[in-house]
């Protein structure tokens, strides 16, 4: 068994030169080994309902934003609409999603968690919580908001506003 180290300690700064390949590699590394980590602390949630992570991605979506269409909800999650029927259909059969017809166009569908997919969505999240606030308290606000400012800027620009219309 490896012995844990501590990860502030044994990495070295950003040189000056953080646009250079060994740089840039480090990050793709840390980014994928923590996107990892925060994603399988999700996992046995997840296992424990049967689900996987495409339902996971759904309910956290739907429950950032109440009454999200299936079309808003399938260019956020940038699958096939194969795909989400199957993760919708099984959601609405397991009664952790709702959808009902649009107000001014009934072909819409609206999306809902019901009390049991807001539960466990709750619960999925609060997996996440503790592993980010551990990991934003131990670097920092100008860390966190540094590192949020490197995220926001993968994103192209005109997609953005699929980040900023799912609020605070």
């Amino acid at each position: 068994m490896a012995t844990p180290v501590n990860m502030a300690a044994a990495a070295p700064s950003a040189s000056a030169q953080f646009l250079r390949e060994p740089e840039l590699r480090r990050g793709m590394e840390l980014l994928y080994f923590g996107h990892g980590h925060l994603t399988r602390s999700v996992d046995e949630g997840l296992a424990a309902q049967g689900l996987g992570r495409a339902h996971h991605r759904a309910l956290y979506f739907i429950a950032r934003k109440p009454d999200l269409t299936v079309s808003e909800l399938l260019s956020l999650l940038a699958i096939t609409k194969q795909s989400l029927g199957r993760v919708l259909n099984e959601l609405t059969d397991r009664n952790l999603v709702v959808a009902r017809p649009g107000e001014r166009d009934r072909r819409q569908r609206l999306l809902r968690l019901t009390d049991a997919g807001a539960k466990l969505e709750s619960d999925l999240f609060e997996a996440v919580r503790i592993k980010m606030s551990a990991a934003y308290a131990r670097a920092g606000q100008q860390a966190v908001s540094g590192y949020w400012a490197v995220l926001e800027g993968m994103i192209p620009e005109e997609e953005r506003y699929m980040v900023e219309g799912l609020g605070g």
